[in-house]
């Protein structure tokens, strides 16, 4: 029997209908609207496009959304500025910087200038170690999406077996922490595995849950797969190109072989995909109601 296709588009917009709804509330209550700002420097097209997805749902949200467009010379004096100016206006409640930057700018100092309360993406180094004790305030987006799918699709994630194939600090290292916390939605026994890993399929034959970020096509086959496994694929690899000129994708699992063995399987794309932004303006809002003391 084939497995349950576990739809991120479909959950993703289930919770932007109640972010919609949460948002309508805030402006109707308390004349607040969620306020998110995004940074682009440079014209980078991958990043053009990333972002231009980001402001379109925030609008279509009700959200208050500002970007800002700085040249690809922009020194990182002036970007750290234009992140002051934004960390001190209450109308904003979420900075983004998009990645990559230029090579002139560090990275890191950016993104330890983003006022740890109004840092959506999650990676500020207090959000990280808030994650860590067990006292997370956003979680970075594509790990929050894939517990929100495996909650939402009424996976058990108590006492199961979870194994994570990838040690990124944007999926691996979170989801880990995430899943592992005493808390709902979590207290799974977690197994991290990394191109350090020794006999890989031994893990991952264990899994109640396997969660693949290795940034490799069809890593995992159906032989590493335990029957009835809920299978969450983060990959997205470009694999050639359509007849029609649009990019072949694959995740990093053999999602037509494994979908025979598993229980649910994300397929890609449509799967942890569509998830990501949406967790953004979750985080967004969250930050807006933690700003003005809402629950």
């Amino acid at each position: 029997m084939s497995a349950k296709i576990i739809s991120g588009t479909e959950i993703a917009s289930q919770i932007r209908e109640e972010i919609k709804s949460e948002t309508e509330r805030l402006n109707r209550d308390y004349g607040i609207s969620p306020g998110l700002l995004t940074i682009i420097v440079g014209n980078n097209p991958a990043s053009v496009s990333y972002v231009t997805a980001k402001q379109k749902t925030a609008k279509e949200l009700g959200f208050y959304s500002v970007q800002e467009d700085l040249p690809e010379d922009t020194s990182e004096e002036t970007l750290l500025s234009v992140i002051d100016r934004y960390n001190r206006d209450p109308k904003i409640h979420g900075i983004l910087v998009q990645l990559p930057l230029p090579k002139q700018i560090n990275e890191n100092k950016v993104l330890y200038a983003i006022d740890p309360d109004k840092d959506v993406d999650g990676f500020h180094p207090v959000n990280v170690g808030r994650l860590m004790i067990g006292e997370g305030r956003y979680y970075p987006c594509t790990p929050y999406g894939i517990q929100q799918m495996l909650i939402r699709s009424g996976v058990e994630i108590d006492g199961a077996e979870v194994v994570v194939v990838g040690r990124s600090n944007i999926v691996g290292k979170p989801i880990s922490m995430m899943l592992v916390q005493k808390a709902k939605g979590a207290n799974a026994t977690v197994t991290m595995c990394h191109t350090g890993t020794k006999n890989l399929s031994s893990h991952t034959k264990r899994a109640d849950i396997l969660i693949v970020a290795a940034g490799r096509p069809k890593a995992i086959t159906a032989d590493m797969v335990k029957e009835g496994a809920v299978v969450i694929d983060v990959g997205v690899n470009r694999i050639g190109m359509t007849p029609e000129g649009k990019a072949k994708l694959c995740g990093d699992v053999d999602f037509d072989a494994v979908k025979e063995k598993a229980s649910a399987i994300t397929p890609v794309p449509g799967g942890v995909g569509p998830m990501t932004i949406t967790m953004l303006m979750l985080n967004t809002l969250k930050a807006a109601k933690f700003a003005h003391n809402i629950t």
